[in-house]
């Protein structure tokens, strides 16, 4: 659009150090003033660790800067077509020692985005809510947007688990005769670590958004405009 750039999704097929292919996932969201400010980049690929899809994304953003002002993204696909090789070589090398060390932890601070289809007794529901979040020292958004609904945590992984579990199990809403319900229309869009380039949300807030903007806004000031451009706009059609 005018005001927020365009965003698209890419898959291609790499030749990998064993000659098998590495599928990768690219979302790049171009801003309105690109090529002049640098794109948005995400690197996703169930064949690569969360460490080497980063190690990819940084790459990627390094190449970018020496195309500044020019259309970069044909140029970009087809270096990470060529180097792909070379970043995991060394991004294995590096990690080596971190992943086997953390593997099997619960380290780290973790991000959670939920899709709620409805609330019929929503003063009821939104306490429950700030009052998991709380008790689970989460942090993040309860976000009203017109018929969207979202919520955004962050905390400790153990905790978000805890969430989930308690969204699902308990009784937190009415169904049309207005007898308690469990949340049965709920849907994660999207659990994972929180990275350096996202801020942390320091309390738990419920907020209700007058147009998209406002929500793009929301999620542009964390940090996390890719997760939006990913998530959100198909929630509207």
């Amino acid at each position: 659009s005018e005001t927020h750039g365009i965003s698209f999704r890419i898959q291609i097929s790499v030749k990998e150090l064993l000659d098998k292919d590495i599928l990768l996932k690219l979302l790049f969201h171009l801003p309105v003033s690109y090529p002049s400010t640098l794109p948005d980049i995400s690197v996703n690929s169930d064949q690569l660790t969360r460490a080497q899809c980063m190690d990819v994304k940084e790459k990627l953003l390094e190449q970018a800067k020496k195309h500044l002002s020019e259309p970069m993204v044909h140029d970009l696909i087809l270096w990470v077509q060529q180097h792909l090789k070379g970043v995991i070589k060394q991004s294995a090398t590096v990690c080596n020692e971190k992943t086997t060390l953390s593997e099997g932890t619960e380290d780290g601070i973790w991000m959670l985005l939920l899709h709620l289809d409805h609330m019929r007794a929503k003063a009821k529901y939104v306490k429950t809510v700030e009052k998991w979040a709380s008790n689970l020292r989460l942090t993040g958004r309860l976000m009203f947007m017109g018929k969207i609904i979202l919520i955004l945590l962050q905390g400790d992984r153990s905790s978000i688990k805890e969430y989930l579990i308690l969204q699902k199990t308990s009784k937190v809403d009415v169904d049309s005769s207005g007898k308690k319900c469990k949340e049965k229309m709920m849907k994660v869009l999207c659990e994972t670590e929180v990275q350096s380039q996202h801020k942390r949300f320091q309390t738990f807030e419920v907020k209700e958004y007058s147009a998209l903007e406002e929500l793009q806004k929301e999620f542009e000031t964390a940090g996390l405009i890719t997760l939006f451009s990913e998530f959100v706009p198909p929630l509207l059609k």
